[in-house]
């Protein structure tokens, strides 16, 4: 069996995705996999929708606003990994007794390149209180750049993920002081496909959902230090140990779904999340975007 499957974008959080590729466990259930990269994050939807993948990861918000948009869309997601919200908070050494609220005072930037962060985020402020549209922020450069103002003290409280989060406290300018990952369930990455494609090859699909359990498997046994090993080879930017200290963080986040079935609990936070954004008009339907038959 083969299938094209498209990585979203070279992500530190995704690396249970590369770990399942390194460790031939694709291979093993029998499924050869040509694993493309794409322009940019969302990319590789184009692709699903003419037909030249099969396969792509990202995050399930993109199934709920195809169908949000148009009820019959062809996309469905299925095969959750990444079970809760990757990022951070990163604030300045010296700033004491953080609370959400405070951002209200605080130069503070957010996340550019993808909007599930700050979407994520704005609803936990509304839920703390707050009114998000209100707050003034950085919205308009990317990651390093706000690591860079922060570490020149330009900002004093920045959104990023991994590796920049390690980055921040090694180099002794950063310490976190909100994880996202903490408020529980948020389904954030699964494989992405067109009912047509799972229709087409359902035997390679169950077989990358067989392969990304025995993945999870094996990540429950060996950890996050042996994570690092595996996918040391896809990262070859980050030093190591930088990669090993921020592998074994989200480990200990819980950031990595147990198994590959869909989490109604996390598609609903979610769900609300771009709800209360304003980019969903109504809730989405869980039968209607996860295939019952990967489920």
């Amino acid at each position: 069996m083969k299938i094209r499957l498209a990585e979203n974008f070279r992500a530190v959080f995704y690396a249970p995705f590369y770990a399942t590729q390194a460790l031939g466990l694709y291979a093993r259930e029998g499924l050869e996999v040509d694993l493309v990269t794409s322009a940019a994050p969302g990319d590789a939807v184009g692709g699903l929708l003419d037909g030249t993948i099969d396969l792509t990861w990202g995050g399930p918000m993109r199934v709920m606003r195809a169908h949000d948009t148009d009820a019959s869309s062809p996309l469905v997601c299925f095969g959750e990994v990444v079970a809760r919200d990757p990022f951070y908070l990163v604030a300045r050494q010296d700033l004491a007794d953080f609370r959400l609220t405070d951002l209200a005072r605080l130069r503070f930037a957010t996340v550019s390149e993808v909007p599930t962060p700050w979407t994520c985020l704005q609803h936990d402020l509304r839920l703390a209180g707050m009114d998000s549209s209100a707050l003034a922020r950085v919205a308009d450069r990317t990651m390093g750049d706000n690591l860079a103002a922060l570490r020149a003290g330009a900002l004093d409280v920045v959104q990023a993920f991994e590796p920049f989060v390690a980055q921040a406290l090694q180099g002794g300018f950063g310490k976190i002081v909100y994880v996202a990952s903490a408020r529980g369930p948020c389904v954030y990455t699964s494989f992405i496909a067109t009912r047509a494609a799972v229709a087409a090859k359902p035997e390679a699909c169950a077989a990358a959902v067989r392969a990304i359990a025995a993945m999870q498997q094996w990540l429950a046994a060996h950890g996050g230090d042996a994570l690092a090993s595996a996918v040391a080879p896809y990262f070859p930017d980050v030093a190591p140990d930088l990669l090993a200290g921020a592998l074994r963080r989200y480990h200990a986040a819980g950031l990595w779904a147990a198994t590959p079935e869909m989490s109604r609990a996390g598609f609903a936070r979610l769900a609300e999340s771009f709800m209360s954004g304003g980019a969903l008009a109504r809730m989405p339907s869980y039968e209607a975007c996860v295939p019952p038959i990967l489920r």
